[in-house]
């Protein structure tokens, strides 16, 4: 399942790549039949370890070796719907005030090596997330941050208030129980997402010579001594050799695959293969081989069969290459990943209120070429491309148009150059200079940027193409406030709250100093109801706010091709971030 995090950024080159290839002749199975394998690379990213959840090992690259490893309670189909009840077990709600949930894991589920999962493994995981009395004790040891909170003690993606301090409690259970409950303490629309797979409880409790029984119950007696132990041990349980394959002891599996022993070599591959452990369906392949191949080397790789499942960046060139490729097999269509033009609204910038303001915004919304960037530079790769017209839904979810129609009249659907000189004219502004700023180098974007010029440009605008290498990086850009319009993409993480971090105005991801108490309002309401009609009717307000006062341009729905050998089925394209890897155990030839 997808971690507890809102939206990350995209970078480029992030599409994976897989293969799936026999291995040598003289390599067979138990049964005599020759062995099966499934290769699948990141890029050039180095795997980075076993646990997921530290704030260094926290990547689509590392999750999807990782998701073949470990099962949760649910995931995002290949449409980006969220399915519950999985091989690990299922879960219930039984009250929405307060809000309590019910878990049950399958009486057959256990870590590879025969250890039953169990209550004592969520709690821990709760723990992991940093609850009140861990934070309350390092404000009472001195560990405090700038306005003298505690800190965490454990390196956790998810901060204390996604579930820990929302959940003060924790897991409800007894040691050895497979069925626990959790109770919130307000409504929380995305309580489906909180629990997922969880690490071992007995690997942690062995290093601190405990059993598991009597780590979980040091943990419930909020023994701060035995949580700093177990945090170093947690903090430290990544890969720090690459090629180094981690135990069955050390990191055992809980999916359908578990690591391959020598099955890595750093830089190269690193190799999965049947989990004996596993207790539902067998995978399709013996073995699943994540290969490191530089983007630019995918499309020469699937040619020459050395890998038979690819992702790469769709762009007109790769699409047109693997079309001539015999033996191929091509799938191609929307994703969740979306690209949008962002304003800085901050000190500096031509469009701060105190320069052009709204009205040099609407100049440049009627001079930006949606239609002409859809039509050139998407729909040869998905011929369903539209130009998008909302950020939170998009056009094949259900509710998109009854959106789209509530909070946008057209107003830029088409470029306007008469329109756009005159709102110039009013901003005040004299040949208004915008810095373009994206990450580079990237073709697509780099083209989007000569299309913008070309057209702003005549409106009076003098488009500045601003794409740097360091635009994402601390003090490169999107930071500093060094741009005027910034270019880049948000991944929809399935969350129903996720968007709240990026246009609230205390949001983590608002970089552009945006500020409105009626988005702020309606996202009050999102986040404090578990009724889907309330979250719809808010964030009909919150898109309509966001046109009237521009926060930014909505583009288009990035398209996403997936290539592999023909013969190789159930490969499935799917819409989020969990890429086509998704049902790899599910291939088969």
């Amino acid at each position: 399942m997808k971690k507890n995090k809102v939206y990350s950024l995209i970078a480029a080159s992030a599409a994976a790549l897989l293969a799936l290839s026999a291995c040598a002749s003289g390599d067979t199975g138990a049964d005599g039949d020759k062995l099966e394998s499934i290769s699948f690379t990141t890029g050039a990213e180095e795997y980075a370890g076993y646990n997921n959840l530290l704030s260094s090992t926290y990547s689509t690259g590392n999750s999807v070796v990782n998701d073949r490893l470990m099962m949760g309670f649910g995931y995002f189909d290949a449409e980006g719907v969220w399915q519950h009840g999985t091989e690990l077990g299922d879960y219930e709600k039984l009250s929405d005030d307060p809000l309590t949930v019910k878990y049950t894991v399958d009486e057959d589920a256990v870590y590879e090596g025969g250890t039953p999962m169990t209550c004592e493994d969520f709690y821990m995981d709760w723990v992991a997330q940093n609850p009140k009395w861990i934070r309350d004790a390092q404000q009472a040891a001195g560990n405090v941050d700038e306005d003298g909170n505690g800190l965490p003690l454990f390196d956790h993606i998810s901060g204390s208030d996604t579930y820990a301090y929302p959940v003060p409690k924790g897991p409800e259970c007894n040691a050895g129980d497979r069925e626990f409950t959790i109770t919130f303490t307000a409504p929380n629309p995305d309580w489906e997402l909180i629990i997922g797979g969880v690490l071992p409880s007995h690997v942690m409790a062995k290093k601190l010579d405990m059993t598991k029984e009597e780590l979980f119950q040091a943990l419930k007696d909020e023994n701060f001594e035995v949580a700093q132990k177990l945090a170093d041990n947690w903090n430290n349980w990544y890969s720090k050799t690459p090629g180094v394959v981690p135990s069955a002891e050390e990191a055992p599996s809980f999916g359908p695959f578990r690591y391959k022993a020598d099955g890595w070599k750093a830089g190269e591959y690193i190799t999965l293969e049947r989990n004996p452990d596993w207790w539902g369906e067998p995978a399709g392949v013996d073995e699943l081989v994540f290969r490191m191949i530089a983007p630019e080397g995918q499309l020469q790789a699937l040619d020459n069969q050395d890998v038979n499942v690819i992702e790469p960046q769709a762009t007109q060139d790769s699409l047109e290459s693997l079309e001539k490729m015999d033996g191929v097999k091509v799938l191609r269509g929307s994703t969740m990943i979306w690209e949008h033009l962002d304003f800085n609204f901050g000190e500096g910038s031509v469009f701060a209120e105190g320069a052009g303001g709204k009205a040099l915004r609407e100049a440049f919304a009627l001079c930006v070429p949606r239609q002409e960037i859809v039509d050139k530079l998407i729909k040869p790769l998905d011929p369903e491309a539209e130009v998008m017209n909302a950020r939170e839904y998009f056009s094949f979810n259900d509710d998109y148009k009854e959106v789209v129609n509530f909070a946008y009249d057209g107003r830029y659907d088409q470029v306007d150059i008469e329109a756009a000189k005159a709102k110039i004219a009013e901003s005040g502004v004299d040949k208004p200079v915008v810095r373009l700023g994206y990450s580079a180098p990237n073709q697509r974007r780099a083209d989007q940027v000569a299309l913008i010029k070309a057209s702003c440009d005549q409106a009076g605008f003098e488009i500045k193409d601003a794409g740097s290498s360091e635009f994402f990086a601390p003090g490169g850009g999107l930071d500093t406030g060094n741009y005027d319009v910034a270019l880049f993409a948000w991944s929809g993480s399935g969350q129903v709250v996720s968007g709240q971090n990026i246009y609230s105005s205390k949001g983590q991801q608002n970089y552009h100093s945006w500020n409105s108490p009626v988005i702020d309002e309606e996202w009050n309401k999102v986040a404090t109801s578990l009724d889907p009609k309330v979250w719809l009717e808010a964030k009909k307000v919150i898109e309509k706010e966001l046109w009237n006062e521009l926060f930014n341009i909505p583009v288009f729905a990035h398209p996403g091709i997936v290539a592999h050998t023909d013969g190789l089925k159930n490969v499935e394209r799917n819409v989020t971030q969990s890429g086509v890897v998704w049902n790899a155990e599910k291939w088969t030839w």
